[in-house]
C-alpha cells in the first residue's frame, strides 16, 4: 500500500461502528468515525476520504440522500452496509451511485478484501470530469459554464457565489440542505452559527427572483435546518 489510506465508517450503530474502526486500523488504515448522515456528509466532503462505509439506516440525513448529495461533487468509492436480503436497497445504493455493497452481518475478511480492491481501482483511474452543465426548472435555466441563470427571458444578475447557492438548492430541489452543508459546497469554509452570509446571500438571490417575476417563496427557510428550493 502506497500510504495508510483513510476510511470514513458511517454507521449509527456505535458498538459496530468501533468495532470495524478497531479493525481497520489494526490493518494499517486511517479512519474517521461518524453516527449520522448530516454529520457523516460534511465529513464525506473531505477530499483526503479515500473509502467510505455507509450505512444505509441512519438519523438525521439516510445513507441513500447523503450519497445523492455527495455524487454531485466527488466520486469516493462507497461500500454501502445494507440490511441482510433487502434488495430494493442495494438497487437503489447502485443507482446513485454506491460502488459495493455488503449485506449485514458480513465477513470481516471479505470486507477487508472488497476495500483493497476497491482502492487499488480508484488509484488507477481518473476522476471523472463530466459535470452538469445546464439546469432547468419550470422556467428557470442556469448555465453553470457561463455562470448565468435567468427565469423566462429575464437575466438574474448573480455574484458567483449566489449562482453557486441557487445552483446548489435547485440541483436538490425537494431535499432540506442544511447550513453546515452549504457553507462547505458554496462557501467553501466551515459553518459558524454566528456567520450571517449565508443568510445574506440567500435573501439576495430571494429578491432577485421576485425581481424577475418568478416569485422568491420558492427559496424556503427551514428554521433549525437550513433551506430548501420548493
Amino acid at each position: 500500500m502506497e500510504h495508510a489510506a483513510r476510511i470514513l465508517v458511517i454507521e449509527d450503530d456505535r458498538a459496530l461502528n468501533d468495532q470495524l474502526a478497531e479493525l481497520l486500523q489494526g490493518h494499517g488504515y486511517q479512519v474517521s468515525q461518524c453516527f449520522d448522515g448530516e454529520q457523516g456528509l460534511l465529513a464525506a466532503l473531505d477530499p483526503s476520504v479515500e473509502l467510505i462505509l455507509l450505512d444505509v439506516l441512519l438519523p438525521v440525513r439516510d445513507g441513500f440522500s447523503l450519497l445523492k448529495l455527495l455524487r454531485q461533487s466527488l466520486h469516493t468509492p462507497v461500500i454501502m452496509l445494507t440490511a441482510c436480503g433487502a434488495e430494493e436497497e442495494r438497487i437503489q445504493g447502485f443507482s446513485q451511485g454506491a460502488d459495493d455493497y455488503l449485506a449485514k452481518p458480513f465477513s470481516f475478511t471479505e470486507l477487508v478484501l472488497r476495500i483493497e480492491a476497491l482502492l487499488r481501482r480508484a488509484r488507477g483511474r481518473m476522476t471523472p470530469s463530466a459535470d452538469l452543465t445546464q439546469l432547468t426548472h419550470d422556467e428557470l435555466w442556469l448555465d453553470r459554464r457561463r455562470q448565468q441563470a435567468g427565469f423566462r427571458q429575464v437575466s438574474l444578475d448573480l455574484t458567483p457565489i449566489q449562482f453557486k447557492l441557487l445552483w446548489t438548492l435547485v440541483q436538490n430541489r425537494g431535499e432540506v440542505l442544511s447550513k453546515p452543508f452549504l457553507y462547505q459546497q458554496v462557501l467553501e469554509r466551515e459553518f459558524s452559527r454566528y456567520d450571517r452570509s449565508l443568510d445574506m446571500h440567500l435573501s439576495r438571490v430571494r429578491r432577485k427572483l421576485d425581481e424577475a417575476g418568478m416569485g422568491g417563496a420558492c427559496l424556503q427557510t427551514v428554521h433549525g435546518t437550513g433551506y430548501l428550493f420548493k
